[in-house]
C-alpha cells in the first residue's frame, strides 16, 4: 500500500508519457520555489527523478479512444480509487492536473468536494470536445494554466479562471547539433528519415505496420535513404522488435532507438509521426513531416460524434489554423499515402521550405521558455490561497 499523503504536499497526477515530461518541469520549478513543499502523485520516471514521491506510476494506464480504454478499466479504475482515497484522507495543499481528462475530471471532483484547489495544467483540448467538460471544468477547477494562447479566451467565455503560461516544452527540448546527429545515427546517408509511431502500446499496435510499409515504398523509391525508428520512454524496445527485424531481414536500412527522440527530430530530413506531442517538438525543431494517426473503428466513429469546429487533428495545423503539414487519418492512413506524401516532400525544396515557414508559425504560438516557473508560481499562489495573479 503506498505511503499516505503528508500535511505539506501538492498533488501532481500526469497519465502518460507527455504528461510525466511537463510534470517532471513543473516539479523542478516547485522545488526550487518552494522547497519546502513535498510533491507526491500519479507520474513515470520523469517525475519521480525530478522529486516527485509516485503514490502510483503511470505504467500501463495510457489508453487511446474508447474500445481501447476498456482492457485498462480495471487498473484505471483502482488507481482512481487509490488517489482518492488518499486525497480525503489527507487533502494536499493543491492538487495538480495534467491533461488526461478521463481520469482528472474525476480526481477533480473529488478533491473540490474537500476544498481543495484544482489547478490543470496542460489543459485538455475543450475547444475540440463536448461542452460537458468546459461545465465540469468551471464546477471542479480553480485555475487553468493554458499553454496555448488561443485558449484563454476559450476559457474566459465559460467562466474558468485562466492565465497563459506558455507550453512547457520549451523548457525542455535540447540544442543539438544536427550534423553530428546526422551522422551518428544515419553515417554518411544521403537522407534520413525519423519514425515515430506513437507514445502507447496501442499506437504501435496500429500504426508501426504502416510506417515500416511506407518506409519500405520510400526506400524503393530512394535508394541510399536511411530510416531511425525512436521510441518513446514508454515503449519497451520489445514492442517493435519483431516488425523492425522482419522489415530489415527484407532490405529496409532502419534502426532502433530508445530516449533519442529529439536527436532523431534535429537529424532528419523528414518525420514520419503520429499526431501527438511529437508533432509539436518536431516543430521546434523546424523539421518536415507527414502526420499519420488511426483509431479502432468504433473509438473514430465516438470521435467524429463528439468533435465539433476542428478541421485538424495535427498541433502545428491547428495553431496556424491552416494546412501546414500533411495529416493522414484513419482509412486515408495508407503505406501508399504515406510514402506519397513523404516523397513528395523530399522530392521539392519548396514544398520543405515552406513547410518549415509554417512550423515557425506553429512555434511563435508557445510563448517563451519558462513556462515551468510561471506554472508554479501560479501554482503555490493557489496552494497558498493568494487567488489570481
Amino acid at each position: 500500500m503506498a505511503a499516505p499523503l503528508a500535511t505539506d504536499e501538492i498533488v501532481v497526477v500526469a497519465g502518460e508519457a507527455s504528461g510525466d515530461l511537463h510534470g517532471a518541469t513543473l516539479a523542478r520549478a516547485l522545488g526550487t520555489l518552494a522547497p519546502e513543499l513535498g510533491l507526491a502523485g500519479l507520474g513515470g520516471a520523469r517525475m519521480a527523478a525530478a522529486g516527485v514521491r509516485l503514490v502510483e506510476r503511470i505504467d500501463h494506464l495510457a489508453v487511446v479512444g474508447g474500445t481501447e480504454a476498456v482492457r485498462r478499466l480495471p487498473v484505471l479504475w483502482r488507481t482512481l480509487r487509490t488517489l482518492q482515497g488518499q486525497i480525503r484522507r489527507q487533502p494536499p495543499r493543491a492538487l495538480v492536473l495534467i491533461d488526461f481528462p478521463e481520469f482528472n475530471f474525476r480526481l477533480a471532483r473529488a478533491a473540490r468536494r474537500l476544498g481543495v484547489p484544482v489547478v490543470y495544467f496542460v489543459p485538455p483540448q475543450l475547444w475540440a470536445w463536448r461542452q460537458g467538460r468546459v461545465r465540469a471544468m468551471a464546477r471542479d477547477v480553480s485555475r487553468v494554466l493554458a499553454v496555448f494562447p488561443f485558449e484563454v479566451a476559450l476559457y474566459h467565455e465559460a467562466g474558468v479562471p485562466v492565465e497563459f503560461v506558455g507550453h512547457p516544452i520549451l523548457d525542455v527540448l535540447p540544442p543539438i547539433d544536427r550534423a553530428a546527429a546526422r551522422v551518428d545515427l544515419a553515417g554518411p546517408a544521403a537522407r534520413l528519415v525519423g519514425v515515430l509511431p506513437g507514445s502507447r502500446l496501442e499506437e504501435i499496435d496500429r500504426h508501426l505496420p504502416l510506417l515500416l510499409a511506407a518506409a519500405s515504398r520510400i526506400a524503393g523509391r530512394l535508394p541510399g535513404t536511411r530510416f531511425v525508428l525512436a521510441l518513446a520512454p514508454t515503449v519497451p524496445a520489445a514492442a517493435v522488435a519483431a516488425a523492425v527485424h522482419a522489415a530489415a531481414r527484407d532490405g529496409l536500412p532502419i534502426r532502433v532507438v530508445s530516449d533519442q527522440t529529439y536527436r532523431v527530430m534535429a537529424a532528419a530530413d523528414l518525420l514520419l509521426v503520429a499526431s501527438g506531442t511529437a508533432t509539436l517538438e518536431a516543430a521546434c525543431y523546424g523539421v518536415p513531416m507527414v502526420v499519420l494517426y488511426r483509431l479502432s473503428r468504433v473509438s473514430y466513429a465516438i470521435a467524429r460524434r463528439l468533435i465539433r469546429g476542428v478541421s485538424h487533428i495535427s498541433l502545428p495545423n491547428i495553431l496556424v489554423g491552416r494546412d501546414v503539414v500533411p495529416e493522414l487519418i484513419q482509412d486515408a492512413a495508407t503505406p501508399e499515402a504515406l510514402a506519397r506524401a513523404a516523397l513528395a516532400l523530399l522530392a521539392d525544396d519548396a514544398a520543405r521550405a515552406a513547410q518549415r515557414a509554417g512550423l515557425l508559425e506553429a512555434r511563435a504560438q508557445l510563448g517563451e521558455p519558462g513556462a515551468g516557473l510561471r506554472a508554479a508560481r501560479a501554482v503555490l499562489r493557489e496552494a497558498r490561497g493568494a487567488g489570481a495573479p
